[in-house]
């Protein structure tokens, strides 16, 4: 049986915040959304002036970071690629980049998403906030 790593409250908490600050930094207003390795949603936060789908469109985008194991990037890039037929890939909602997983170890303890900028504005947060943890 293995033993793995698994994020906390206050592991969540400093990620948040992390890229709370990148994102104030800058003056953008996004949403951040942090999930387990399931996809499962532990953290939303919407900054004033984020669009109101930025809210749908950031837990999606964690989401298949998580469920990947790869950032959302990956899946934007295979649709631009021409691989249309992957727009039907089940349960994955969030094929934009700016989803980034959060790995350790070689096992993926979750992930980061965020919208409401360009996607490499976007991304740019969720790895600010990945970072505070050391990871």
């Amino acid at each position: 049986m293995q033993t793995r790593s698994a994020l906390e409250l206050d592991d969540i908490k400093k990620i948040a915040a992390a890229a709370e600050a990148e994102a104030r930094k800058n003056n953008w207003a996004v949403t951040i959304s942090i999930v387990d390795e399931g996809g499962h949603l532990l953290w939303l936060q919407r900054l004033d002036g984020a669009a109101p789908v930025s809210a749908h469109i950031s837990p999606a985008k964690a989401r298949t970071a998580a469920l990947g194991r790869r950032e959302s990037r990956v899946y934007e890039e295979v649709i631009n690629g021409g691989r249309y037929s992957f727009l039907s890939a089940p349960t994955l909602e969030g094929m934009l980049e700016g989803g980034v997983p959060i790995l350790k170890d070689g096992h993926c303890l979750g992930a980061v998403g965020v919208s409401g900028v360009k996607s490499t504005e976007d991304a740019q947060i969720a790895r600010a906030g990945i970072a505070a943890i050391g990871l």
